[in-house]
């Protein structure tokens, strides 16, 4: 999205100092998460911001949000000081695993969309290599991350392209991280594929969740009602 400018229904997204804009897998992460009785929550590789701004604007949580790049933080500062929860959401420049080492602290909701590719052509501009690729938070040391700082009673939130995410669902399973519900998502109804997967993950092994949802319908904007649905609390437009 080329506009440095996102505006949203109660919170406004700038995204001059980023490498990585305001894009649809964050704003779906964000919409499907389900902040409900949370009390503290941490956003992992926050960016602009905006996945803690969303799950301010639907809680009464206090919200960390985590990114290694020093701009993407002092951009994240500037979107939460303008918006209305700001006393309620603390950036802090660390990588998610010297945070993890350091903090005591148990969260009852992580979150994160991350870095995802693993295996492909590095991006010309180092920030935006960074942000796109998870050499600097592999999914072992994301897992590990979450495992150290999640409440027993906690759920961890993620999307992910459905290979690194079924990868990603495994290599939890193996720490005793179980998936817990999952939306499988086509970006149009004239497509078959599923492009993106969003999971939930706790600590208890139960039966889980399954459904899907399909952003457009054949034309480009022209959404789904359910996708309306899972953002009106978000876009402008619905």
């Amino acid at each position: 999205m080329p506009n440095q400018t996102f505006v949203f229904k109660q919170f406004v997204i700038h995204q001059d100092k980023c490498a990585m804009k305001v894009g649809t897998d964050a704003v779906l992460l964000g919409a499907w998460a389900d902040p409900k009785g949370a009390k503290n929550i941490l956003d992992i590789g926050t960016g602009t911001g905006i996945i803690a701004l969303m799950l301010a604007q639907r809680s009464g949580a206090l919200i960390d949000a985590l990114d290694i790049d020093e701009n993407a933080c002092l951009q994240a500062r500037e979107n939460a000081s303008n918006c209305p929860w700001k006393e309620r959401i603390n950036v802090i420049h660390s990588s998610a695993q010297d945070y993890s080492l350091r903090s005591a602290k148990k969260y009852d909701l992580i979150i994160s969309n991350p870095p995802y590719f693993e295996a492909s052509t590095k991006a010309l501009e180092q920030k935006r290599t960074v942000a796109r690729h998870n050499d600097m938070l592999p999914y072992c040391e994301l897992l590990a991350s979450v495992l150290n700082l999640l409440d027993s009673k906690g759920k961890f939130y993620v999307i992910l392209p459905c290979k690194e995410g079924e990868h990603l669902r495994d290599m939890a399973a193996e720490k005793k991280l179980y998936l817990s519900k999952i939306t499988r998502v086509r970006t149009r109804t004239d497509k078959t594929t599923e492009k993106r997967l969003l999971m939930q993950f706790s600590f208890e092994q139960k039966h889980f969740s399954e459904d899907s949802i399909v952003i457009e319908k054949d034309a480009r904007h022209d959404y789904t009602d359910e996708y309306k649905q899972l953002t009106r609390d978000y876009y402008l437009a619905f």
